[in-house]
């Protein structure tokens, strides 16, 4: 896991740094997870006896999937592959940079679609929907230049693109409008307008046009060809702690995808926060392959966490794990504010650390073979999915509003 990092918790940016690790993650959902366990959560009942047959059901799911178990990372590029299409070769003249580039825009804008929204693709003439759609839909913006500040190198992604995004060039790459609605299409446009305003003040970790590739070079030390996962975290928190919509503050810092519950406790003023990082997280699960191409090897993969998603976390609740108090409140709306919603995310957190081991006993495999990024996409979220398509038409088991920030 990644270390406990030794800041000054009783000021706001010593509190904030605190939070901005998976040991704070995981201890904290732990703690969550353990009280749940002792019937003390006013939300969630947890039923440990549900466990193996949503693993036997991860297994299953994946070895549908991949019969030879050779199961890639869950990543965004993984999207890009859609209908079986090798879209990276559809950019012969992007470099390790601007793989990095896309990928980052990409992940943000990857949060939930809504029911209604598709994509169809100019060539392939495929329709695609929810995360595949968003992802080949950017893919095809980042291609044609969208993200760029010169028409000469349409393949990137840079402050100058970014600040003259506007929302109907983003409805018009996206397919979208009325009779084609996409969920949160304004808060997309505003936390990629929000990352060229950071790429911009950061210029010793973007460079000098502001690029997001600019992390490769940042992150990998001179002369060393590896790199731990929490590094990349690290380096993405901190640079990118600015793009996130207010509201989740300890004094003048935002905390991104971090929220309070009122059970935790904490030193300082970092008590009563929940993080998460799960979009942080994804773009780092995201930037593995990029940087394996660009020559550096990513390790320690086990230190990121699950991602506290509506699909990971549906697979718990509609296997069983999980169950509501009250199966009412599965239609009422929540935001990603609401208390039940920051237990649920914490809850995920923890069970999918407990089935990872149990669907890697039933395929045969270890750790090292099956890392948790490979049980996530074989797997725990692939069979989330299934799940929710069975019961409810893809709709998620909660009704939660998204912003497009975290779901």
């Amino acid at each position: 896991m990644g270390s406990a990092i030794e800041v000054d918790v009783d000021s706001p940016a010593g509190a904030a740094a605190a939070l901005r690790s998976t040991h704070a993650i995981r201890e904290r959902a732990r703690l969550l997870t353990e009280r749940a366990r002792a019937g003390d959560s006013r939300w969630f009942t947890v039923h440990d006896e549900r466990l193996d047959s949503a693993a036997a059901l991860v297994a299953d799911v994946t070895r549908a999937s991949y019969p030879d178990l050779q199961i890639p990372f869950h990543s965004r590029w993984r999207h890009f592959e859609a209908g079986g299409v090798n879209r990276k070769d559809l950019l012969p003249g992007a470099d390790a940079t601007a793989t990095v580039d896309l990928t980052v825009v990409s992940v943000l804008l990857d949060a939930g679609a809504g029911p209604d929204w598709s994509y169809r693709e100019p060539g392939t003439g495929l329709r695609l929907s929810r995360s595949e759609g968003l992802g080949v839909a950017s893919f095809h913006a980042f291609a044609a230049g969208l993200f760029s500040s010169d028409p000469d190198d349409p393949l990137r992604v840079d402050a100058g693109g970014l600040a003259d995004l506007t929302v109907p060039e983003l409805a018009d790459a996206f397919q979208a409008d009325a009779a084609n609605p996409l969920v949160g299409l304004d808060g997309r446009v505003a936390i990629l307008r929000r990352l060229g305003a950071a790429l911009s003040a950061a210029p010793e970790v973007f460079g000098a046009d502001g690029r997001p590739g600019g992390l490769l070079d940042t992150v990998r030390a001179p002369g060393h060809e590896s790199v731990r996962a929490h590094a990349i975290l690290t380096a993405i928190l901190a640079s990118m702690a600015p793009i996130w919509p207010g509201g989740s503050m300890i004094g003048d810092q935002p905390l991104g995808d971090c929220w309070y519950h009122p059970a935790l406790g904490g030193p300082g003023l970092t008590t009563g926060w929940m993080p998460f990082h799960k979009l942080s997280q994804w773009l780092t699960y995201s930037l593995l392959e990029p940087f394996g191409w660009a020559g550096v090897t990513v390790t320690d993969l086990d230190e990121l966490t699950g991602l506290p998603e509506y699909r990971n976390g549906g697979l718990l609740l509609d296997t069983g794990v999980l169950r509501l108090r009250d199966g009412g409140w599965a239609s009422q709306p929540c935001t990603a504010a609401d208390e039940l919603v920051v237990e649920w995310r914490a809850l995920t957190v923890t069970l999918l650390d407990e089935l990872a081991p149990l669907v890697r006993g039933r395929l045969g495999v270890d750790a090292l073979q099956m890392p948790l990024a490979r049980v996530l996409e074989g797997g725990t979220w692939a069979a989330g999915r299934v799940l929710a398509q069975q019961l409810r038409g893809g709709l998620p088991p909660l009704t939660v509003a998204s912003d497009g920030t975290v779901f």
